[in-house]
């Protein structure tokens, strides 16, 4: 027998529109009511820890020793629903500016594809971002919300965890946003590898222009300012880490031989070749593809509940289901939106043949 949680997320799964408590009622034929769905998401507690519990056994099965933990965080936009510590104003990078909606900061997990067939891409832990820090500016009464923790602060957190929970992996990879000095000396002390893109402005000093750990009062450049060839790793210091790190300056370049742009990327570790580089760092786009299914195949926008535990127990709904759908991708060797687009033609065919027979029925119908 399907628990609650099975029932919801193969609801939030097979949904293409709202979801509510009414409307998984109605879908079993009121065999579970609207009181015990409204009970599920209101009595539970679902977190982070709860992810992993279930996830578990998943990723055992699939990590490798050259797995990646990549980071990042998305927001989700909620501009009809009240604002709370959770349903707050974010600023989304994808948007230019600040909405109202839900932020969620993800660790996600990518096993090394060359020791399977296909890699195992899933989220193994995740914090929702809250801001419940009031504060109103005296001259403009304007009032605006903070977070306790900064998600750097969250990030490393994030990464304990997983090293507590013995999870195998290699790399943790992560946007600009990530790149801090202190997020960079906490991975090289968990002796894990990172890679970050760098902005244009970060300052750095070539390691064949100094002879050992440069000074506070060194000649500082900005990276986009060096002299380093393309695609090719370069040692470097940056400005107030405490040892050396590889640099790559990547070049894109469109059809007729005109530079695109520029991305530099750095790491801990001195060995990478440029392909190292190339191939690690592409994983990332596996965290954007996980957003866009979280968004489009999981319902995660589509709920109207209105308090904090309920947000965040259907925000974690969503995130199952979507561990649903990679489960489903090894066994179907389809896609998530292959997966829903089948779900949703099934769906489709059943209500035209619905339609067909109420209009047989309906003799007098002057429709043909």
């Amino acid at each position: 027998m399907k628990t609650s949680l099975d029932l919801y997320t193969d609801y939030l799964l097979s949904s293409t529109g709202q979801t509510s408590a009414m409307g998984l009622s109605r879908l079993v034929d009121g065999t579970l009511s609207h009181d015990s769905v409204t009970r599920f998401l209101s009595g539970n507690d679902f977190s982070s820890k709860t992810l992993w519990k279930n996830v578990k056994s998943l990723v055992r099965r699939h990590e490798s020793a050259g797995g990646c933990l990549i980071f990042d965080d998305t927001v989700q936009e909620k501009a009809y629903t009240d604002e709370n510590d959770l349903v707050a104003w974010h600023y989304d990078h994808a948007k230019g500016r600040s909405v109202k909606g839900l932020n969620i900061l993800t660790a996600f997990y990518v096993s090394d594809s060359e020791e399977q067939s296909e890699p195992l891409r899933v989220p193994v832990g995740y914090e929702l971002i809250q801001k419940p820090v009031v504060s109103c500016d005296i001259v403009t009464r304007e009032v605006t919300r903070k977070s306790l923790h900064t998600k750097n602060e969250i990030m490393r957190e994030m990464i304990a965890q997983a090293i507590h929970n013995q999870l195998v992996f290699k790399y943790v990879i992560a946007d600009s946003w990530f790149a801090s000095v202190e997020n960079m000396t906490f991975i090289n002390e968990k002796r894990k590898v990172f890679m970050f893109d760098m902005k244009e402005n970060r300052l750095a000093i070539l390691a064949s222009e100094t002879a050992g750990k440069p000074s506070k009062k060194s000649k500082w450049t900005n990276i986009n300012q060096l002299d380093i060839p393309e695609n090719t790793p370069v040692q470097v210091w940056l400005k107030d880490l405490d040892f050396p790190v590889l640099l790559v300056k990547q070049v894109f370049k469109n059809e007729d031989g005109s530079i695109q742009g520029f991305r530099f990327l750095v790491s801990n570790d001195l060995s990478l070749s440029y392909s190292d580089f190339a191939t690690t760092y592409k994983k990332r786009w596996g965290v954007e593809e996980y957003h866009k299914s979280l968004k489009q195949n999981a319902s995660l926008a589509q709920s109207p509940s209105r308090t904090i535990k309920t947000q965040s127990n259907h925000i974690f709904c969503a995130i199952w289901s979507y561990v649903k759908l990679e489960q489903l991708k090894f066994q179907t060797k389809l896609n998530h939106f292959q997966l829903k687009a089948k779900i949703y033609l099934k769906a489709l065919k059943a209500a035209f043949n619905e339609l067909t027979n109420i209009k047989a029925t309906c003799t007098n119908l002057c429709i043909t």
